[in-house]
């Protein structure tokens, strides 16, 4: 059984990137309809590697595409009770960009709706710990 990939190995690629697509699919959709949707919606290619996500309109299913080597990889959960509670995506968006961490915690049930993300320092975004710029070697970083 071909199941997705591991969490560490999604934090490990660098280059794998998860999109979830912010209107509800219809779940009849199979694997060349939602590749189509990538392309329409969310606006990348979907023979990439990166996983896609969509939801049903009841928010009770889910779909993620994903291309793999040679074919796609269609995987697909349906709850019994509840919903997923997927993140908030800005309004007019078309998607929006998950990490790794947020896509388990979806699929664990955790309402990631409510999390709210504190500033960190990233390496290159200029922020220190007082969220104030940080002066670098080629010049002023704005975060």
């Amino acid at each position: 059984m071909n199941g997705l990939p591991s969490l560490r190995a999604l934090d490990g690629a660098q280059g794998t990137r998860i999109w979830l697509a912010a209107e509800a699919t219809d779940m009849r959709c199979g694997f060349d309809r939602l590749a189509e949707r990538v392309r329409a919606v969310i606006g990348q290619d979907p023979l990439t590697g990166q996983l896609f996500v969509f939801r049903s309109r009841r928010g009770d299913r889910l779909k993620i595409l994903m291309w793999d080597r040679d074919g796609f990889v269609l995987w697909y959960k349906r709850l019994e009770t509840g919903v997923f509670k997927l993140p908030r995506v800005m309004a007019g968006a078309r998607s929006v960009e998950l990490r790794a961490s947020e896509l388990a915690m979806v699929l664990d049930g955790i309402d990631v709706s409510k999390l709210k993300r504190v500033r960190r320092y990233e390496r290159g975004s200029g922020i220190n710990r007082d969220n104030k710029e940080d002066r670098v070697m080629s010049g002023v970083c704005i975060g």
